[in-house]
């Protein structure tokens, strides 16, 4: 049975390996000429994710890869002095399995696990799906599938051409994100640093195995931005208007921005699809249920929806009229609550009032003081807030897997 999965990212490899290993025959088309090498941002992959990873058999090359972040310390925009947290604490109130890891380093790493068993097709994009599973091409010649997969982001060129403009399912959660690769001027090593005030927040980090490092910005708007998700002159504008007057490193940063390698800047936007399959096609990871970028956990949330959807095809022998819902049925009550904690930390993450700010420090300096047993407790409490990811529970699809070929003796 052939799949065509567009987006080599995450979710598409993830889903890729999973496919082949059940015994489908996969193909992946990417538009960039290539696998992207400057690193990205770091994401976070928690404990079902982890599990997911371990299942590939990649855990180490992902442990290897880890940024190495340890350490957060915020300035604050008319404060007496910095506020410092360590991470670990955060991370283990969070989830009990947790690593932090630069985007591209991950997709290199589920590109390379999956290579020489998929087919990979770079520098090209779908320009048409029929319902009898034709596709055609900006450059290869048409071909038939017997299913296809929008695993390309949030800005899905699949969502697009079968479910029809972004602008029906998005929702704007008020905030911007935008990230640059700048030279590491301040020597980071495991530690974060920045400048928080009300209504934006810009920082700048390492990682471990990185020669240069990340400037982040983080900013709220009372309403939505007009721009184009390709325009970055435009978007590089709107940045620097929104943190004229920002003290600290801000005005060096975005000094740096202008020259920067790579450079991202999104709103964050939930997607609000009530399905994520039409026919022969079906969407997976933030092309189908992004919460928002940033705030929701959508790496992890796209690397279980994977797993999820090439389980269940599995399980249905390839019946997507089947297997289709059932991966909705699996995945649904995740990508809810996913929506509904980024939603609140999208209000939370960036204060919106000075005594927001002032809460926000109090809250910091309180975690600081806890015993890691004890914030990890409290959080636990809640289950369907900071711990929504730990509350997962993968299905075990391992009876469906077909046996591998041995290697030729030597």
């Amino acid at each position: 049975m052939r799949v065509l999965i567009s987006g080599a990212s995450v979710a598409g490899p993830v889903l890729a390996h999973w496919l082949a290993r059940y015994g489908f025959e996969v193909t992946v088309v990417e538009r960039a000429p290539a696998l992207r090498k400057t690193g990205g941002h770091a994401i976070d992959l928690f404990r079902p994710a982890m599990e997911i990873v371990e299942r590939m058999g990649v855990l180490d090359r992902v442990l290897a890869a880890r940024t190495g972040t340890e350490w957060l310390t915020m300035h604050r925009e008319g404060g007496r002095g910095p506020i410092e947290l360590e991470l670990r604490r955060v991370m283990a109130a969070v989830s009990d399995r947790h690593v932090e890891i630069m985007r591209d380093d991950l997709s290199e790493i589920f590109h390379d696990a999956t290579k020489d068993d998929v087919a990979y097709v770079f520098g090209d994009s779908i320009t048409s799906i029929s319902d009898d599973g034709e596709v055609t091409f900006e450059r290869g010649a048409p071909a038939r599938f017997d299913l296809v997969v929008g695993a390309d982001g949030l800005h899905s060129n699949v969502r697009g051409l079968v479910f029809g403009p972004e602008s029906r399912y998005s929702a704007w959660i008020g905030a911007y994100l935008a990230v640059a690769s700048v030279p590491n001027h301040l020597g980071l090593d495991g530690r974060m640093a920045g400048i928080l005030g009300v209504g934006r927040m810009a920082g700048m980090y390492g990682a471990a195995h990185l020669d240069d490092a990340r400037a982040v910005f983080l900013f709220r708007t009372p309403a939505p931005l007009d721009y184009h998700h390709r325009d970055v002159a435009r978007q590089k504008e709107l940045l620097r208007a929104r943190f004229v007057g920002a003290g600290w490193e801000v005005p060096r940063l975005l000094e740096e921005v202008e020259r920067a390698s790579a450079f991202y800047f999104d709103s964050i936007t939930q997607l609000r699809l009530d399905t994520w399959a039409r026919g022969r096609v079906a969407l997976v990871g933030d092309a189908g249920y992004c919460p928002g970028p940033a705030v929701g956990g959508s790496t992890s949330l796209a690397v279980v929806g994977a797993y999820v959807l090439a389980g269940e095809l599995a399980a249905h022998g390839g019946d997507h009229a089947r297997a289709f819902p059932a991966y909705h049925a699996e995945i649904g009550d995740y990508v809810r609550r996913s929506r509904t904690f980024a939603v609140s930390a999208a209000r939370r993450i960036v204060p919106g009032s000075g005594l927001d700010l002032w809460t926000l420090a109090q809250t910091v300096r309180l975690v600081n003081h806890l015993p890691v047993a004890v914030t990890r407790g409290a959080a636990k409490l809640g289950a369907k807030g900071v711990r929504l990811h730990d509350s997962v529970r993968l299905k075990d699809y391992s009876a469906y897997e077909r046996p591998r070929a041995s290697a030729p003796p030597a």
